[in-house]
């Protein structure tokens, strides 16, 4: 698919033999080479390209360098620091690797990059989750950047399994956001709903992941009233009685993918409460049993509306 100038493509193959101006290497910190796709662009590229990496690290995770292709068919290898020496990785560590590796690309005038599945290798982080962080932060790279260098954005997988799990992932969410949602700030409805002596909270099954409070984004066509009652419904099967708005968060960073414009309703939840939709899990919480891993800006949500409970 094409955003802007910039064509988006999913392709089974080799990241080694692909002819583009930079490769992404999913490197630890210290940006040793050693199995996996590392190990192979080292074997085919040659020991320089691990001798430049290594000179500008350690980095902190999240960050990227750029060395020189070697011996392969790309000019350039941008290496993600997805992990570091411990193996582990997360989603805020590959969705700030992904951006790196697109604000490199952009900063030496790049103009096509191909990605491997970042964090997928070593690190075991799921496919499905990857696929959509990497597919919001180049969705966002198009959407920020003034004028995009990058005119070619190029995933690459080997096997048949993470090939359609990406092709699924990124092409439905890139299609769906550039076609199905305006330019932004993107609208969307949060719902504080009082139940059982406290709030419900969902777990989210997608990235940004992490505990939030039911909501979504308005969809073309609907109030948002009619949009959190859809939404209070779809993640936790109550339906939505005597709300009223509560706040409007607007603050552009407080949401990791976009800026994203909240209407936040309080209400009271009415029936079995079960998870659903993308609610992986959902819980009834209270101000002292609050989970640690709070979503967006939901804990500022929920601290002033138990405030204004105090005051009230």
């Amino acid at each position: 698919m094409k955003i802007k100038d910039t064509e988006v493509l999913i392709m089974k193959g080799d990241i080694t033999e692909i002819e583009v101006d930079a490769i992404v290497n999913a490197a630890n910190n210290r940006f040793l080479m050693g199995g996996g796709v590392a190990g192979t662009i080292r074997r085919k590229g040659g020991k320089i390209i691990e001798e430049e990496a290594v000179r500008q690290g350690p980095k902190n995770v999240g960050e990227a360098v750029l060395t020189c292709g070697g011996s392969l068919k790309t000019r350039f290898v941008i290496h993600a620091a997805t992990m570091a020496m411990d193996f582990k990785t997360n989603e805020e560590i590959i969705r700030n690797a992904t951006r790196n590796c697109l604000l490199v690309a952009q900063q030496n005038n790049i103009t096509s990059i191909a990605f491997c599945a970042l964090g997928c290798g070593v690190g075991k982080f799921p496919y499905e989750a990857s696929s959509k962080i990497m597919a919001q932060e180049v969705f966002r790279y198009l959407r920020e950047t003034t004028k995009a260098a990058l005119k070619k954005i190029l995933f690459v997988l080997y096997s048949n399994d993470a090939f359609q799990i990406f092709e699924k992932n990124v092409c439905s969410y890139l299609e769906h956001i550039n076609n199905k949602i305006s330019k932004g700030p993107f609208l969307t409805v949060d719902g504080i709903i009082e139940y059982e002596n406290g709030i419900v909270m969902i777990q989210r099954l997608n990235p940004p992941f992490g505990w939030a409070l039911p909501g979504g984004f308005v969809d073309y066509g609907e109030s948002v009233e009619e949009a959190v009652a859809r939404e209070v419904k779809e993640e936790t099967h109550l339906t939505f009685v005597d709300f009223r708005q509560f706040k409007v968060y607007s603050q552009p960073q407080r949401d990791a993918r976009f800026h994203t414009v909240s209407v936040v309703f309080v209400g009271r939840g009415k029936g079995n409460l079960r998870a659903a939709s993308d609610a992986k899990n959902v819980k009834v919480v209270t101000p002292d049993t609050l989970p640690d891993d709070i979503a967006f800006d939901h804990k500022k949500v929920i601290e002033d509306y138990i405030h204004s409970q105090q005051n009230d």
